[in-house]
């Protein structure tokens, strides 16, 4: 971007009434040549520049939650607490919640590298005790 259009995000909903807005007009900052219309807008755009970043490593990684925890520098839960909070902003359900992991389950995670020890221990001390 030149240094006449710098990077700026536009609001998503009318300041006014708080519809959603819609794309009208688009400038090329070369040649100032302006198209005007009814434009489709990305369900993207509204990510912030953090957000974006965890969905292109997160697909980077072909959907590795660990690569994702690695490069965010944070736990495994809060990894996915990003990432579910991501897909909510997309409009995305998070499926439901699927059943607690077996031990078995839990120790092939651990295997894959999925999740580390700690994190197993922690899942395994809040699993309920039939699916042990």
């Amino acid at each position: 971007m030149t240094a006449r259009y710098p990077e700026r995000r536009p609001p998503l909903n009318c300041p006014v009434c708080d519809s959603k807005l819609a794309l009208t007009r688009l400038t090329c900052p070369s040649c100032d040549t302006e198209l005007s219309g009814a434009f489709a807008t990305c369900e993207f755009c509204a990510l912030s520049n953090d957000e974006r970043d965890v969905l292109r490593v997160f697909l980077a990684s072909r959907g590795n939650m660990k690569d994702l925890e690695r490069h965010l520098g944070v736990s495994y839960p809060t990894a996915r607490a990003r990432f579910d909070s991501l897909l909510a902003k997309l409009g995305i359900e998070r499926p439901a919640a699927a059943p607690s992991p077996t031990r078995v389950e839990l120790m092939e995670q651990v295997a894959r590298g999925e999740i580390d020890v700690e994190e197993a221990m922690k899942r395994l001390e809040s699993t309920p005790e039939v699916s042990r």
